[in-house]
């Protein structure tokens, strides 16, 4: 998942205001340049004005000559060397992550803190996502993408076979798993994402449906199988290189939600999984990320 995890006991932030322009470019090659479990980056307006911010968050302190030069590569030298660099306590990345979330609504999932948990409606499917991981509360437009193709999806069919690949938080895969009452296979490269998604997905009850492994793409015994509804919200790069693994594990007529991407990075996959027989059905694009949900054997809506 592209959100991944704050940086475990994340220790220092670089804070930079400038234009939409340049807040979205440098927080779109920090996410590409650096490990998501050990850097997470956002950008977001200000209030009252056009200017907006950017904040990346490290767990080790940063070689900030290095990241000046990756900002500057991105945009300019003046906004390169407008960024700020600090110390931050581990409570103070939670706080400051918190402040402004909103639940996240997909059809009736709704995603959201413990802090909004009254705002549940009766007929809503709640996902919780703990505090301390609020990169992973579907307000990122990758997730929240997958989560609207997943809403749209239970209004047609029931999938009985699902499979979330780069797991995360477990968003996608507990939010499936409710709505459909179904198991959901998933896995993720990183441990620490793992253990986080099994507390998750035990703590909104769906444990007995989500029970994550270790794993590099498909190459686990938990996740062989053919599937009806596969989720991979990673990177451009590995998704590329998914596409046959993820051909030869999606059931005939399976649909294949994929996210994590630029703009600029929707040419290169979706010429790799045409080659795999996947024809595109919807494509949705927020905040500059697009969501590509591809069916095998062609056909629209």
């Amino acid at each position: 998942m592209l959100e991944g995890l704050p940086p475990n006991g994340a220790s220092h932030v670089l804070r930079l205001s400038c234009d939409e322009r340049r807040a979205r470019a440098v927080a779109d090659i920090i996410v590409e340049t650096f490990d998501p479990t050990e850097t997470a980056a956002a950008a977001f307006e200000e209030d009252g004005g056009p200017q907006w911010t950017v904040e990346v968050y490290f767990a080790e302190a940063p070689d900030e000559p290095e990241i000046r030069d990756l900002i500057a590569a991105a945009t300019d030298e003046e906004t390169a060397q407008a960024a700020s660099f600090s110390t931050i306590a581990e409570k103070d990345w939670v706080e400051n992550a918190l402040a402004g979330l909103a639940p996240v609504r997909a059809g009736r999932v709704l995603v959201h803190g413990a802090h909004d948990r009254a705002r549940r409606r009766p007929n809503d499917i709640g996902v919780e996502i703990e505090a301390a991981l609020a990169f992973g509360t579907g307000h990122h437009g990758t997730t929240l993408g997958c989560l609207l193709a997943l809403a749209r999806i239970a209004r047609r069919r029931r999938p009985a076979r699902i499979l979330d690949v780069g797991t995360g938080t477990g968003v996608l895969a507990i939010a499936s798993a409710l709505l459909f009452h179904q198991r959901v296979a998933s896995g993720d490269v990183d441990p620490v994402a793992v253990e986080t998604a099994s507390a998750n997905a035990r703590a909104n009850g769906a444990g007995a449906f989500v029970r994550p492994v270790v794993a590099t793409g498909l190459r686990h015994a938990a996740l062989q199988g053919e599937y009806d509804l596969i989720f991979a919200n990673i990177l451009a790069k590995p998704l590329r290189l998914l596409a046959p693994s993820l051909a030869r594990a999606a059931a005939p007529g399976a649909e294949l939600v994929l996210s994590g991407l630029l703009a600029r990075d929707v040419p290169g996959v979706l010429s790799a999984y045409r080659a795999q027989g996947f024809f595109l059905a919807e494509r949705r694009d927020i905040d500059g990320w697009a969501t590509l949900l591809f069916r095998r054997g062609g056909g629209g809506w």
